[in-house]
């Protein structure tokens, strides 16, 4: 049994993800989303000695999972955006799958110095890579009014997102938002005794997607899986809410992020990729119960088609 490293990180849909791969013992494979190092165990148990898996990850903290197994396995300490970069540095023409898990690991949710969760006070960093970039909290004190209305509603899907922006830039006049107590003491007042919990993770939801420039990576990302898979290569994504999951449906369905479907004079569809299942894969009872992070998972499955 393929276990993932203990207490990082639970995979979703395990068998059901690397199967969409459709595993060829001696193929090349990609896992963009490495974490605890679940699927990408999974992946090299289906590997033959000539077969190789790539695993991205921009965490430091994921290092501690590699698997020691240089031979079929390389670690890649990268946001996936880069995907084509590092496959042409490692002088790789084409992949025969490639999986991505979507969204936050529980190792992320569970840390209490990262400030992902609103369970814990701490600096409010929300930083996949922490070596670089802007924090939540530096997007809570600098960005216009208008700036984190337009997040909060794009991003978490907030209907008084104007409210909780008004909110913030007044009370960060009166103190710098530093911590995750910090903002919810601000922003609670605005959230229905009711909705308090899904509301919340609305607001965090929508900081964390802007401070790691997650909607721009995954489209970066889909782009470039579609120029590396080989022809009949899988694609196998797990998405947990409705903006990733509308991107990847769209890729699948047309190429693009949009899900514009161009055809030729005849009338034939000319998208790159072929839905394998129409109707998504979710997580059974089972699974959801020991598993809370998997009761918003959605699986779809695509392969590259070679276009005449």
């Amino acid at each position: 049994m393929i276990v993932t490293a203990p207490g990082y990180h639970v995979p979703v849909l395990l068998k059901e993800s690397v199967d969409g791969l459709q595993i060829n013992p001696e193929g090349i494979y990609v896992d963009v989303t490495f974490g605890g190092g679940g699927h990408s165990r999974e992946i090299l148990s289906r590997l033959g000695s000539k077969g190789h898996l790539y695993s991205f990850d921009q965490d430091a903290d994921a290092e501690q999972n590699i698997p020691a197994d240089e031979q079929r396995f390389t670690f890649v300490r990268s946001n996936f955006r880069y995907l084509r970069n590092w496959m042409r540095y490692y002088g790789v023409e084409g992949i025969d799958g490639l999986l991505a898990d979507l969204g936050v690991s529980s190792h992320h949710f569970d840390d209490e110095s990262r400030g992902f969760s609103f369970r814990f006070d701490a600096p409010l960093d929300m930083r996949m890579n922490e070596r670089d970039g802007l924090t939540a909290a530096d997007v809570c004190n600098r960005y216009s009014e208008e700036e984190l209305a337009r997040l909060f509603w794009l991003y978490g899907e907030l209907k008084n997102g104007r409210r909780l922006a008004n909110t913030i830039v007044r009370g960060r006049a009166d103190h710098p938002i530093a911590t995750v107590n910090d903002l919810i003491t601000l922003v609670r007042p605005l959230i229905g005794a009711n909705r308090e919990k899904k509301d919340m993770a609305k607001v965090f939801q929508a900081l964390r997607i802007e401070v790691n420039h997650e909607m721009e990576a995954l489209h970066d990302m889909l782009d470039a899986a579609i120029s590396c898979l080989k022809p009949s290569g899988r694609l196998v994504v797990l998405t947990y809410h409705s903006l990733e999951d509308r991107m990847v449906k769209n890729y699948m369905r047309s190429g693009n992020a949009e899900g514009k479907v161009e055809e030729d004079f005849f009338g034939n569809r000319l998208s790159p990729l072929r839905p394998v299942n129409n109707k998504v894969i979710i997580p059974d009872t089972d699974e959801q119960e020991r598993n809370p992070r998997s009761r918003s998972a959605k699986l779809r499955i695509a392969e590259k088609v070679e276009l005449e």
